[in-house]
Formats: structure tokens, sequence, C-alpha cells
């Protein structure tokens, strides 16, 4: 496998798996919050996919985007690019799409 390529963008823009079309899951999110606020530290880099279209998909860590669009609007945390696909992404929701 090829090295993986770290990026800072927006999570807000970042696309949910199709298991997570509905976004996170609101008990964990409600649990993160309390636990951790708008707070990045110590927190691991997303784990992402690119699409055939350049789009990226959150393979681990919708609930921590999540937290992150909806707690610090605009703020960009580190993702890890781990592989890419062979179909596009920009038809699955985002991150921002699905706040609650």
């Amino acid at each position: 496998m090829e090295d993986a390529e770290l990026f800072n963008v927006d999570p807000g823009t970042l696309h949910l798996p199709p298991s997570r079309e509905c976004g996170a899951d609101p008990v964990k999110l409600q649990r993160q919050i309390v636990r951790y606020g708008p707070s990045m530290t110590g927190r691991p880099a997303l784990i992402v996919f690119q699409c055939s279209d350049d789009e990226l998909i959150i393979y681990d860590g919708v609930t921590r985007a999540t937290r992150i669009a909806k707690l610090r609007p605009g703020q960009t945390v580190m993702v890890e690019v781990i592989g890419k696909l062979r179909y596009p992404g920009g038809n699955l929701p985002t991150v921002k799409e699905r706040l609650p």
C-alpha cells in the first residue's frame, strides 16, 4: 500500500459514508460533546478515502467530524487519506448537511 496522505480540511465538507448517511449517532455525539467539548487536543486524524471525483468520504471519525463542525464551524482538522475509490462521492451528504 502506498503511503497515506495528510491534509487539513473543514470537517463539514467531508462526505458521510453510505453506512452513515444519516450522520453521527446522536447519543455518541452528545457523549463526545460533554467529554471533549470543542477541544481537538490529542484526537487522532480522521481516516478518509478519496473518491474518483476527488471528494473525501469519512471511513473513521464521523462523530468527531460532526462534533468539530458543530462546535467550531470553519475549523480545519487533520485527515489521513488511506486509499482511493473508483466511484464518485459527491452524491453523498456532507457532515454539514446532516448537522443536528
